[in-house]
C-alpha cells in the first residue's frame, strides 16, 4: 500500500474517532463522558498501529495518552459543569463535545505521524510530541466543527430541541432573559 493510501486511511481513521469523541463528551454524566472519549482514543491508536504494521502491545492502557494529552484536569472541569441542572448539561456537553474531538484529532495525528516515520510504542516520547499535539489540537478544533457539519451530527432539528429546552429553562426561571439570548445565539451560530 502506498503512504499516500496509508496517510488517507489514516485521516478516515482519525475522523471517524474525532466524530464518536465529540458524541462520547455529549454523555451527560461526569466522567463516564472521559471514559468513553479516553476509550475512543486507544481504539484509535489501535487501528493506527494496525495500519502501520506497528506491533500493538498487550499491555497498552491509557498512560501514554495521557501523557501526551497532559492533564485532564480541563476536561474534568468541563465535564464536572453538566451537573448543574439543565444549563449545565447543555453548556458543558458543548464543551466537552468539541474539546474531546480536538484532543481526539491532535491524539490521532500525533501517533500517525510517529509510525509514519517508524516509529513504535517502545520509542514514543510523549514530552517530545506535546508541542506537536498542542499545535494539532489547535487545528482540530476546526477540523471537528467542520467534520460535525459535514456529517449532519448537528442537525436543525438537534439545535431546535436544544432551543425549546433554553426555553423552558428560562420559563422555569433557571437562566435569565440574557442568559437565554446569548445561548440561543450561540445555537444559531451552530446551525
Amino acid at each position: 500500500m502506498s503512504a499516500e493510501n496509508k496517510h488517507a486511511q489514516a485521516e478516515a481513521i482519525v475522523k471517524n474517532h474525532v466524530l464518536i469523541s465529540m458524541g462520547a463528551g455529549l454523555v451527560p454524566i461526569p466522567l463516564l463522558d472521559i471514559a468513553a472519549v479516553t476509550a475512543a482514543q486507544m481504539d484509535m491508536v489501535k487501528q493506527l498501529s494496525w495500519l502501520y504494521n506497528v506491533d500493538y502491545p498487550s499491555n497498552f492502557d491509557k498512560s501514554l495518552i495521557t501523557a501526551l494529552t497532559g492533564s485532564i484536569f480541563a476536561r474534568i472541569g468541563a465535564s464536572f459543569i453538566k451537573i448543574i441542572p439543565g444549563v449545565g448539561s447543555l453548556l458543558g456537553g458543548l464543551s466537552m463535545a468539541l474539546m474531546s474531538g480536538a484532543s481526539t484529532y491532535a491524539v490521532g495525528q500525533v501517533f500517525a505521524r510517529h509510525f509514519e516515520s517508524g516509529g513504535t510504542f517502545s520509542n514514543f516520547n510523549p514530552a517530545n510530541m506535546r508541542s506537536v499535539f498542542e499545535e494539532e489540537y489547535e487545528k482540530g478544533k476546526r477540523k471537528a466543527e467542520s467534520w460535525k457539519k459535514e456529517s449532519g451530527t448537528s442537525t436543525s432539528g438537534d439545535t431546535l430541541e436544544k432551543l425549546r429546552q433554553l426555553g423552558d429553562l428560562k420559563k422555569s426561571g433557571v437562566i435569565t432573559e440574557e442568559e437565554f439570548q446569548k445561548m440561543k445565539a450561540k445555537l444559531m451560530e451552530e446551525m
